[in-house]
């Protein structure tokens, strides 16, 4: 089966969906409009869909004609709250998207599976196993991954997946086209540092009659972003960002109390567990020294993303074979991004295998990143990231068929 020339046949049909999908972007576990768009997608296909029940996701099982192993396919379909600026003619418009965006290539994801969907149930009678379409909402900071896993989807085609492939277009770094992956640690775990400082207002004029929060907070961010640069090994690389900042209502009044979060990002688990007590440790030391009371609480999300060697290897394989050498570039680090495929990958043996979608007019050096509200994507990408999510699943299940 060729099921490139297959996938690009289905490119105006992949084109329309993704754009479909770009102009009704919704955030969070429920997406209604999406999932409607998602099952109309599928209509008509010989496949066995059931949805979520705490949130609006979409699973899909295709059995093949001959009994084998399963396969999981995951596409998320979540948008962010980013108003795009991009001036797409298909861009979100009207009160029900305002302030809503694509802007990380989900709909990029959920058409490619689609895609993937039609490929297969096409040549399903040269299956030998079951394909489980993995449509998740809840990527973005809801862990909709956790949800779906909760609610049985890698028990959907009756037995657990011997391997789960994902894939997440980029609109920089990557030139069209060029698939991306690598052993191991793949992207980082997330996890938030929430800090309230709590101290006794006053008058500015005066600030040795209060206690005031203010300066103690800003010492916390910055001894934070030392006492990471000191205390973590350069080649066990630990981010983390003060993102929000809060405190006060006048210039002249001292206020009760500060607060500001972090994002906190790790690839391994002794980083991550020095980062759950060193960040609240160090705040709690600086607010003692000024006489203060502080609430420092830290969540983790996200896991570590971690690429099983074997299946990286077999993905890496069937991207050279199917699309050429030069498609496959070796990916050197890992992203300090965070993932809830992790949840998936940390089950059944997983990769995640990022796919270049840098506008042809822009350079990938420069290109406006993932998350920005002028973030672009080259459509042209989408046949080929069907064909890949189909071609894996194809020769999983028959090298698993040969084992």
């Amino acid at each position: 089966m060729d099921l490139r020339d297959d996938a690009r046949a289905l490119a105006d049909d992949l084109i329309r969906l993704r754009r479909r999908l770009h102009a009704i972007p919704e955030t969070g576990l429920h997406l209604p409009r999406t999932q409607e768009a998602v099952l109309a997608a599928l209509d008509g296909l010989p496949l066995e869909i059931t949805t979520g029940r705490g949130l609006t996701s979409v699973t899909a099982v295709l059995r093949g004609a001959r009994p084998g192993p399963v396969v999981l396919l995951r596409g998320d379909m979540d948008a962010l709250p980013v108003t795009e600026r991009t001036g797409l003619p298909f861009a979100a418009t009207g009160p029900d998207h305002g302030g809503k965006m694509h802007a990380c290539g989900h709909d990029f994801h959920t058409a490619m599976l689609a895609g993937a969907a039609r490929l297969l149930a096409a040549h399903r009678d040269r299956l030998a196993g079951s394909v489980v379409f993995m449509f998740q909402p809840g990527e973005e900071g809801y862990d909709g991954a956790a949800h779906m896993i909760a609610e049985g989807v890698l028990d959907a085609a009756g037995e657990r997946p011997v391997a789960a492939y994902a894939l997440h277009v980029s609109s920089h770094t990557w030139p069209s086209g060029v698939f991306t992956a690598r052993p191991g640690p793949m992207m980082a775990s997330s996890s938030v540092l929430d800090v309230t400082v709590r101290g006794a207002g006053g008058h500015g004029s005066t600030p040795h009659l209060a206690r005031d929060p203010v300066p103690a907070a800003c010492e916390m961010v910055t001894a934070l972003q030392n006492w990471v640069t000191r205390s973590f090994d350069v080649f066990d690389p630990v981010v983390l960002t003060v993102g929000t900042f809060a405190a006060g209502t006048a210039t002249n009044v001292i206020p009760d109390r500060a607060d500001f979060s972090a994002t906190v990002r790790s690839l391994s688990a002794a980083s991550l567990e020095r980062l759950r007590e060193g960040t609240v440790a160090v705040c709690q030391g600086i607010a003692a020294a000024h006489g203060l009371a502080v609430d420092a609480r830290f969540t983790e999300q996200y896991p570590v993303t971690v690429n099983d060697a074997g299946e990286e290897k077999f993905a890496a394989a069937a991207v050279r074979e199917v699309f050429g050498e030069e498609r496959y570039e070796p990916m050197a680090n890992p992203l300090l991004g965070a993932e809830d495929f992790s949840r998936v990958a940390h089950e059944v043996p997983g990769v995640m295998i990022f796919l270049g979608a840098t506008p042809p007019d822009r350079d990938p050096k420069t290109a406006p990143s993932n998350h920005s509200a002028t973030a672009d994507f080259d459509e042209s990408v989408l046949p080929d990231g069907a064909a890949l999510y189909a071609e894996l699943a194809v020769r999983r299940l028959t090298a698993a068929a040969f084992a």
